[in-house]
Parts: C-alpha cells; structure tokens; sequence
C-alpha cells in the first residue's frame, strides 16, 4: 500500500482547486459540522453548479432554500433545520437505518465525491480524531476523490474516533471556533408523567439507548436512583453527562465495552464537549459499531428508548411524517428496537405524548397516516403520560384494548369506536 501524501494547508477560499461541478458532497452532520468549510462552501457554490450536497441531522443554518440556485440537497431526516428544506421542497429524502449508511456510501450507493471532515488537533497518540461526531464519515472518506478537512482547536479530542488510518486527508482548514450546541430544554409536566411510566421498565444494570429532547432527558433525569446503567446510544446529550457524574452509569455490568459510554454522535453544550476531551469512559464510535445488529444483541439488558409520529392501535410506527412532510426518520430506531428484542433481558419502549396540536388530536391512532416506520411484530411498550402498554405477544385485540386505555381520555370513546369497524 502506497504511503499517505501529507495533507496541504490550505484556505477555505481555495475549496475550488479540489471541488467539480457536478460533485458529491458529504460532511458531518449535528454538532459536528465544520462551520468554515460548510460555509464557505455554501458561499462559492456558483463555482459547483449542479453538486449534490448529503447531510444528516443539521442544527445550522447554513444551507437554505435559495441556494437551490446551484446545489441540490439530500438526507436520510428531516429533523432539526432540515425541516427549512422540506418545507421548501428542496430536500430529497433516501430512507434508511442509520446501519446501513456507511455500507451505502463505502459501496456507493450513495455517491461521495468529496468528504469534509471536522477534527480535532493531535491527541495522546499523535493524531487527530473525529471529535463529537463519527457516524458515516469515516466510510464516506475511505470512498472519496477528495478529503477536506477541518482542523478545529476547539474539537475535543476523544477516544474511538481517532482511527484515521485509513483516510487520505488531502487538504486542511485550520480554525479555532465554537462547536455548534444543543441546549437541554425544559422538561414539560406531561414529559415528567411520561417518564414515571417509562422507568418502571428500567432497572439497575440496563444499558440505555435514547435519542435528545424532552422526554429522553425526562427520562434520564428520572432515574438518579439507579445503580451500575450503561449507555450504548446512536447519540447523547448533556442529561447523560449528569447521570455519570451523579454514579448512577458507570457502566461496570455491561456485557460489551464495559465501563465505557459509547456513541456515535455527542448532540449537547459545551459542558458534553468538556466532559468527553480525552475522557477514557465515552467514546464515539462509528455507526456500523453503534448500531450494528449483532453488537446490540449481545448487550444484556440492553433498553431502546424511542420515540414517533404516531402510532396505531395495534402497534405500527409512523416516525417519519406528517400530513404528507417528511419531518422525522427511519434514522436508528429500528436498528435499537430490533436489538433490544434480540438482547437478553432487553426491551424496546416507544415514548410519546398522547396528543398534538393542544389536545385536538390523538397521536395514537386507527390506521397510521403515514409510512410504517418500526413493524407491529416488532412492538414491546408504548408509553404515554397517561400509562405504559406492553404489546409483546399480545394479540390484536388485547393491544387495541391497551393502546386505548394509554390514550388520552379525550379520545378514548372515539377510538373505541373506530376500533370496531377496523380489518385487522
């Protein structure tokens, strides 16, 4: 094997010495995005006409509608400030489990003509790594004509992303700026009430998954009194930082990477990035680690917290869309809730609140008015402010029965009656 060139310094004005018209383009997605080169990407895109560009979860604004004047935009999500996009009808969607991303890109499912990468500066070992973010990246890079890096002083170094062994840096960025960050919100009633139902099925020992947001961080705040949880996440916030100072994950029982957090993307504030610099205990590993099936199943007591749209009596989950606009994903939900089942000890919660819109309308629903996100044979427990309904190997008419009972009482009649004229 030929050894590595030696990237060269360069400018973020110069991105079109190494970028064509018509290129693919990939670059980290959340937190982890490297603001200069996105930027000034976005800036010379006149010089890139007819590029596609492919982003994950995306909390800038960097892109927007009426750079559609020269690029394209595609993602797996319309989560977060891709919603801009999808309501412009700007974003193309490409369906899949976060699993399947990096084989997409390393085969090129998914074209990727150029990468850029967001690192930090050297670590313990000499080298930089990916920082907060890992995902797809490293696949993407492997695959590329073209890796531009940003080289970011303020990108925490940490352990499991370093591994660039296998990627040829052709340029670097230099920068010292702020990290893009996630601030914990606050933690409604009806989250609260949600997350008293959901920690009855947590345990000492469990080895959590959970997405970011109100009822994740609900949740967690909830569960001071436990002892010995692990996490194994496709992301983590700051309300993971507090369970870990406070004692209760340390990860000591878990069957695989034991003592160490592990997750593919860090979605917080600084208080996470500070945490996370050269911490043994987290690392952020790729998603064909994070959320591979044969890693998960042989998690014992591995817990898939995750969340929906909707979902319908019987079990089906919509995580995907409303009235027709593609504001969700497919993303890891079904990669944790399939590992959770295969899992020793395991189990797979769905948590949401019980309506939208102040009340008018029920997310639990007759029939789902979008896609089918996660299967109903694939259904364990729904969680509402109002109760928990576990569907494992209940039949149709018992999870009606229970899917109703979790309802909000406002809608409880009217689904009952629904539910009689429903082909099962």
């Amino acid at each position: 094997m030929p050894s590595k060139r030696e990237p060269k310094i360069i400018q973020p004005e110069e991105l079109d010495h190494y970028i064509r018209p018509g290129d693919h383009i990939v670059w980290s997605q959340g937190t982890a995005e490297p603001l200069t080169l996105t930027e000034s990407f976005v800036q010379q895109r006149s010089a890139f006409t007819g590029s596609t560009v492919f982003v994950g979860i995306t909390h800038s604004t960097t892109l927007g509608p009426a750079h559609t004047d020269h690029l394209s935009f595609s993602s797996y999500c319309g989560l977060a400030q891709n919603r801009r996009l999808v309501d412009a009808d700007v974003l193309n969607i490409i369906p899949a489990h976060c699993s399947q991303l990096p084989a997409f890109f390393s085969s090129g499912v998914i074209a990727c003509d150029v990468v850029f990468l967001h690192i930090s500066r050297p670590g313990p070992n000499g080298k930089p790594s990916l920082g907060i973010g890992h995902d797809y990246l490293l696949a993407a890079a492997q695959r590329a004509r073209v890796v531009i890096a940003e080289m970011n002083d303020q990108m925490p170094w940490t352990y499991g992303s370093s591994d660039l062994d296998g990627v040829q840096i052709d340029a670097v960025v230099h920068s010292s700026r702020e990290l893009l960050e996630v601030a914990p919100g606050t933690i409604t009633d009806t989250e609260r009430r949600i997350a008293r139902y959901a920690t009855e099925f947590i345990g000492d020992g469990a080895v959590l998954e959970m997405g970011i947001g109100g009822i994740p961080d609900a949740i967690l705040a909830s569960l001071g009194d436990r002892r010995d949880l692990g996490i194994h996440s496709g992301m983590i916030g700051d309300s993971a930082v507090g369970l870990i100072e406070a004692g209760s994950v340390t990860n000591a029982l878990k069957s695989v990477d034991a003592g160490v957090t592990v997750a593919g993307v860090l979605l917080g504030s600084q208080r996470l990035y500070d945490f996370a610099r050269q911490n043994r205990g987290i690392q952020v590993r790729p998603a064909n680690y994070t959320h591979n099936h044969k890693v998960l199943a042989s998690i014992d007591g591995f817990t898939a917290i995750n969340s929906a749209i909707e979902v319908d009596l019987t079990g089906q989950v919509n995580a995907e869309c409303i009235a027709g606009r593609y504001v969700g994903a497919v993303g890891g939900q079904v990669d944790f809730v399939r590992g959770a089942l295969a899992a020793k000890n395991g189990c797979s919660m769905i948590a949401l609140p019980s309506t939208a819109k102040q009340g008018a309308t029920s997310r639990i629903v007759p029939t789902l008015g979008g896609p089918v996100t996660t299967l109903r044979t694939d259904a364990d427990v729904f969680v509402t402010e109002w109760g928990a309904a576990q569907l494992k190997g209940q039949s149709l008419n018992e999870r009606v029965r229970r899917m109703i009972a979790i309802a909000h009482p406002a809608h409880r009649e009217a689904l009952t009656q629904q539910a009689r004229h429903l082909r099962q």
